[in-house]
C-alpha cells in the first residue's frame, strides 16, 4: 500500500531555443511525479516509468483498503445505532 497520486508531466525548459518553445512545442517527458502528504503539507519526487508503474498499483490497493474500511465502519455503526443511517 502506499498513498499518493502519481501524474505523468510534460516540462518546459528554460532555453528559449529549445524545441519546447517552438510553435508547436515539444515539451520534454513525460516525466512521472508522485505526491503525497506529510505533516499537513503536499511533497513528492519523480519517479521512473517502471516506479510509477509498481507504485500505482499500491496507490490503487490503498484506495482499495481505503474504501473497505470505510464500509465496514459504516456497517458498523448501522448495526449500533440502526437508526442513524451514514450513507
Amino acid at each position: 500500500m502506499l498513498a499518493g497520486t502519481i501524474t505523468e508531466r510534460l516540462t518546459l525548459r528554460g532555453r528559449p531555443s529549445c524545441a519546447c518553445h517552438s510553435d508547436p512545442p515539444r515539451r520534454h517527458g513525460p516525466y512521472w511525479h508522485w505526491t503525497r502528504k506529510v505533516a499537513r503539507k503536499t511533497v513528492g519526487g519523480y519517479l521512473s516509468k517502471e516506479e510509477a508503474r509498481e507504485c500505482q498499483r499500491w496507490i490503487d490497493n490503498d484506495r482499495r483498503i481505503r474504501e473497505l474500511v470505510s464500509r465496514s465502519e459504516a456497517i458498523g455503526i448501522e448495526r449500533l445505532h440502526p437508526s442513524q443511517r451514514h450513507d
